[in-house]
């Protein structure tokens, strides 16, 4: 089955799984034992101090166990989630889901975990919420963090001009509130379907399907008569009110605290989940919640310039840019031109990019170490130096123009002049350095 179980036995038989057997608590310790994880394995908490239910966290918090994630490897994931964008088919649905074992109306029976000390609670934050477009009648899904106000009420954060905003905003002109249902604890190809931002009327969940060939399955809720993955582990159905709203503020990708915001209020009619459910639980601002953001876009980008520049060999959404910000494309330069059409057209297709940097096929896009020095040998700042002023950002970006959502945005050709001597930017190397085993000469 198509589930977050059977993603966790597959982790766990390459030993990328650690189990944590003492009684922790949600409140900082869970977060503080992910942080000190964060670029390693998973962590599967079994016993919480204030819930029965189990957690996981940095599930998907390397590339590696991404590309698993995803039905590959680390090395084919663009192509793994093209194609599943290409080819996204339906799900089958089934009469009753795995998360029809239980039901409460108390959302405090789940693990809600409290990360940071500023931040205005405990969040939710791998919350995927569904809801029927207004136009078309199909389904959306979309990542959206959730702060438990009392038992059954909770603030939705929803990025304005999003599918459930749009969704929302629909029901609320009509002085409706809005159904949904939300799903926390699902198989991960899910959770990254729901964090690609499909064209609207797009259903992501069919992205989701193709990434787990064809074995997704849905199951009817009685209520709100969503479709949602029979699979998961914790389900809530109920409605977004259309006249209500609740202060929050919360820590974002970049890992600074975002501004103090009013966002709509979930009502709470049903709470399913599992026998032994797992709640999962994504650290906001490290491994996983910038990888499941920042991938799909990564393969989008690898699609989008491939397909318009042949010459272009990858692209890498950096770390040290939070994979959200900075880029680095690397190509086969043709002409002395090629990178600052690509810089241009980078931009384009991701408009949340600040800076991007087009190497030489020679350098490893994903080492800043390999693309400093491309800078510090092939870059000329008064003619290989592309700046544009007072454009449309990212508002994660602390230091834009948070009100006009501006900012300023630099490409950096960092690759080989094509004019100059070719041999004086060739990387030395020692033949057959590659089979030398320094065991056998320190003994």
């Amino acid at each position: 089955m198509s589930d977050l179980r059977s993603y966790i036995s597959q982790i766990k038989k390459i030993n990328k799984l650690k189990t944590v057997k003492n009684t922790v608590s949600t409140k900082f310790e869970i977060a503080g034992v992910t942080a000190k994880v964060d670029g390693s394995h998973a962590v599967l908490f079994e016993k919480i101090k204030e819930s029965d239910f189990r957690l996981i966290a940095n599930l998907v918090g390397t590339r590696k166990r991404f590309g698993i994630a995803v039905g590959g490897t680390e090395s084919n994931i663009h192509e793994k989630v093209i194609s599943a964008i290409k080819k996204a088919k339906k799900p089958k649905i089934i009469p009753s889901g795995k998360f029809m074992e239980n039901k409460s109306k108390n959302l405090f029976s789940m693990p809600i975990v409290t990360h940071f000390e500023k931040e205005s609670g405990p969040f939710i934050t791998s919350s995927i919420a569904y809801a029927k477009n207004p136009e078309t009648g199909k389904q959306n899904s979309s990542f959206h963090r959730m702060m438990p106000i009392d038992k059954n009420h909770l603030s939705i954060r929803m990025v304005e001009g999003r599918h459930l905003h749009r969704c929302f905003i629909d029901a609320k002109d009509h002085g409706e509130d809005l159904k949904i249902a939300i799903t926390v604890g699902v198989h991960p190809a899910i959770s990254i379907a729901g964090a690609y931002q499909a064209d609207w009327g797009k259903d992501e969940i069919d992205i989701a399907n193709s990434l787990l060939n064809g074995k997704l399955t849905l199951t009817k809720l009685p209520v709100s008569g969503l479709n949602v993955p029979s699979g998961a582990e914790i389900v809530m159905e109920g409605k977004i009110l259309h006249d209500k709203t609740h202060p929050e503020w919360m820590v974002e990708m970049l890992q600074t605290y975002d501004h103090k915001r009013t966002q709509p209020i979930f009502e709470l009619e049903n709470l399913y989940f599992r026998n032994n459910p797992i709640f999962h639980d994504v650290l906001s601002g490290y491994s996983e919640h910038r990888l499941l953001m920042g991938m799909p876009i990564e393969s989008k980008l690898n699609g989008e310039l491939k397909k318009s520049f042949s010459q272009t060999k990858q692209v890498s959404m950096t770390n040290g840019g939070c994979n959200w910000l900075h880029a680095v494309v690397q190509i086969k330069k043709k002409n002395d031109s090629d990178p600052k059409k690509i810089i241009k057209k980078t931009f384009e297709s991701h408009r949340s990019l600040k800076q991007v940097t087009v190497v030489d096929e020679d350098i490893d896009p994903n080492s800043a170490e390999s693309v400093e020095y491309a800078m510090a040998t092939r870059f000329q700042a008064d003619k290989d130096l592309v700046i544009l002023k007072n454009v449309r950002g990212s508002s994660l970006d602390p230091s834009s123009n948070q009100q006009k959502l501006q900012t300023a945005k630099m490409g950096i050709d960092a690759t080989r002049p094509l004019s100059k001597r070719l041999e004086g930017f060739e990387l030395a190397k020692i033949p057959k350095i590659e089979k030398i085993k320094l065991e056998k000469y320190f003994k």
